[in-house]
This record gives structure tokens, C-alpha cells and sequence, in this order.
């Protein structure tokens, strides 16, 4: 643990390297709402399983603001020596910064490891002043990534309401587009399969017939019911995926998935793929009282339009029977277009201590937004909804 002491009376930001360091009820009491992602317990997990921590390249950073002994903000740091696990991609900068002779690495981020899943990075107490405790903490973190040699700071995936406040004070804004599903007060899959147009209707519904035809049977567990033979079944899915994909076996391990049964039970839902009576596929989400999180999916053998059925169909099924209002299933995929997935703006913020390079990337961004507001609109145009007369 460190200690940063500021000129304003009474308040203090700490720096500490484990969460556990924090109690927990404090953490979560800042945090706006049930974002399963923000939650103490999951970044225990995440360091307990060792999944995060100095052989990762993870090593945690948790700044938290004190009024007196009070805890009245915090934001999930990390001290980063690679660009693996984050999913906004900088290869780029760091290239141009080894072409000048300059180190990179380490920097500092503020994020969810392995999570692309927007949602609030700066956790403050409502009873004290909003403004006060976030220029403690981006201070802090300006601050601690000057201490550690940083090249610069990062948050990723804030909501777009708190960009503003990273914005105001000297982060670059950078966007990016995801495809999320959003639920229309839809009653049933028909419901909404009726406001797509008639071609999309029918490729789903002819997606969706083929898992019957393969005998293929889909069952959904939910916290509890998720049993420890479940998230072994489940890891090995993720882990062949992976080796498959990537030729490496994953950023979690089995110890993360079979912890985080236990700790956040609450928040997970798990769709399970069985061939005469075998596992055969299995796709994991993350839920909040108004959104459910696609995350991780995997498989042993490759079935017609499995993927397509486990992490979207079923997901959207979901939604509807439990009125969710809105489906994130993570980060690109223009397949998701015409499945009924639409385009949204995500966002990051930068801040490099290196004026020229910040001044040139800046540049750059502002000549980015404009490609990433006409992809935007491009890919609106190619939503498979019905336009009404």
C-alpha cells in the first residue's frame, strides 16, 4: 500500500495492491449499481484464481479516496507491461513509441480485465461532492503513473456520461463500435422476430430449427444450480476454444471459473449444449437487474449453427422471459447485424505523458471519430428490421 496526501483538507487517496485490502462492503456501497463486473468479489477472483498479478502482466492498482476513515471513491487500477486483455487496441502507439526511441511500457489502465462490457470506472459516494472525489482520483492516477514510470493513462470502457469528466481534464476521447440487443417490451421470440423483415425471419428461425435436427438439446443453470462438474465441463469448452483460436489456452483458468461459482453466483447464467446426453458446447453470461453480459463460449466439436444459438438466440430468449432490457454480447462481430444486434458507440480515454505524442495521437482520434461515426451509420443501414410505412 501507498499513500498520496492532497491539499485539500480531510481527504486522502490511497493505493493498494490487493482488493482484500478493502473491505468489501465499503467497495460495493460505491458502486451506482448491480454491474456484476465492478463488483469486490469478482476482482478477488480474479486475483485469488491468479489470473491477475505480477506473472500476468495484471498488477493491481486499486486507488481509493478517503474522507477521514470513509471510503468515498475508488477506481480499479492496473499497472500494464503488455496490450493483451483489454480489447482497445493500441498496438499502434506503442509501435510509434518504440520508433522513437521511447518506452511504452509499462502503463497505467483503469479497466475490467478481459471484460469489454462498458460500465462505470470511477465509483463515488453519493453523500459527497462528485466533482471533489474524481479529481482526487484521476489526480491519483496521473500521480501514480508518474511514481511507476508510466507512459501514460487509460480508462476503458466508461459510460459515456462519466467521459465527460476525463474528457474536461486533458484525456483523449477515443470510440469504438460494439453490437448490442435491445429489448422492445417484446413478449416472446416471435414478438420479436416479427419486426425483423421476412428473409431475416426466416434464416433465424431456419438457424434455429437445424440445433433440432441435430438433436441437439440446450439447458440453462442459473447461480446455484451451476454445480463444480459444471464449471470443469465448462472450462475444458473454453480451454479447446482457445488452443483452437489462438494457439494458447485462454486468459482464466479452472480455479476462475469454479471460484467465481461461489462468489457470484447471483450473476451467472450458464447455457449448456448436449449431444445424447454428453456436453458438447457451453457459453457463460453475466447478468445485472437490467442487462445480460455475454462472455466466454467454447466447444468440443463444431455443430451447425451452434455458436449462434448458445450465445445469441439463447441469450436473447433470456432477455425477454426475464425482461432485461438489454443484451451486450461483447466486442465486434457484424454477424450480430443480422441477427437483430444493433450499433453502438463505445469509449475509452488517454491521457500520454509525452506532449508531442499526445498532441499527434489526439489528432489522429479526431480524424478517427469521423471513420467511426460513418461505420456507425453504415451499419445501421444494414439492421434487418422492418421499416414501417
Amino acid at each position: 500500500m501507498s499513500k498520496q496526501q492532497n491539499d485539500t483538507d480531510e481527504l486522502t487517496c490511497h493505493v493498494f495492491s490487493t482488493i482484500t485490502a478493502i473491505a468489501e462492503n465499503e467497495w460495493n456501497a460505491l458502486l451506482p449499481d448491480d454491474y456484476p463486473f465492478a463488483r469486490h468479489a469478482f476482482f478477488a477472483t480474479l486475483e485469488q484464481s491468479e489470473v491477475i498479478g505480477r506473472k500476468s502482466g495484471w498488477l493491481p492498482q486499486y486507488l481509493a479516496v478517503y474522507h477521514q476513515d470513509e471510503l468515498v471513491g475508488a477506481m480499479p487500477c492496473f499497472l500494464k507491461t503488455h496490450p493483451y486483455g483489454e480489447y482497445v487496441f493500441d498496438w499502434s502507439w506503442a509501435e510509434a513509441y518504440e520508433d522513437a526511441g521511447i518506452e511504452y511500457y509499462p502503463k497505467l489502465i483503469c479497466a475490467i480485465p478481459f471484460t469489454p462490457a462498458s460500465g462505470e470506472r470511477l465509483f463515488v459516494s453519493k453523500m459527497h461532492d462528485q466533482r471533489t472525489v474524481i479529481t482526487y482520483l484521476l489526480g491519483g492516477m496521473r500521480s501514480l503513473a508518474d511514481q511507476l514510470g508510466c507512459s501514460g493513462t487509460h480508462i476503458l470502457f466508461p459510460t459515456k456520461t462519466s467521459l465527460s469528466s476525463m474528457t474536461h481534464r486533458g484525456y483523449l476521447e477515443r470510440r469504438a463500435v460494439q453490437f448490442h440487443w435491445f429489448n422492445r417490451d417484446y413478449k416472446t421470440f416471435d414478438d420479436f422476430l416479427a419486426t425483423l423483415t421476412s428473409r431475416r425471419r426466416k434464416n433465424i428461425r431456419k438457424e434455429r430449427k437445424s440445433i433440432v435436427a441435430q438433436d441437439i438439446n440446450i439447458q440453462i443453470r442459473e447461480g446455484s444450480d451451476i454445480c463444480p462438474s459444471d464449471w470443469q465441463t465448462f472450462y475444458r469448452f473454453y480451454q479447446r476454444t482457445y488452443l483452437k483460436r489462438s494457439g494458447h489456452s485462454g486468459y482464466l483458468n479452472q480455479d476462475f471459473f469454479e471460484q467465481l461459482g461461489a462468489s457470484l453466483s447471483d450473476s451467472l447464467v450458464l447455457t449448456l449444449a448436449f449431444v445424447d446426453e454428453e456436453p458438447v458446447a457451453g457459453a457463460l453470461y453475466f447478468k445485472s437487474s437490467d442487462t445480460l453480459y455475454g462472455r466466454y463460449w467454447g466447444c468440443l466439436a463444431e455443430y451447425e449453427n451452434l455458436h449462434f444459438e448458445l450465445c445469441y438466440y439463447q441469450g436473447i430468449a433470456y432477455c425477454i422471459q426475464h425482461g432485461l432490457q438489454r443484451f451486450d454480447a461483447g466486442a465486434q462481430g457484424e454477424h450480430k447485424l443480422m441477427r437483430g444486434f444493433e450499433p453502438i458507440l463505445t469509449y475509452s480515454a488517454h491521457y500520454l505523458e509525452h506532449q508531442g505524442f499526445h498532441q499527434a495521437i489526439g489528432d489522429y482520434l479526431q480524424r478517427e471519430h469521423g471513420l467511426i461515426q460513418q461505420y456507425l451509420e453504415d451499419a445501421k443501414a444494414h439492421l434487418p428490421y422492418r421499416v414501417e410505412s
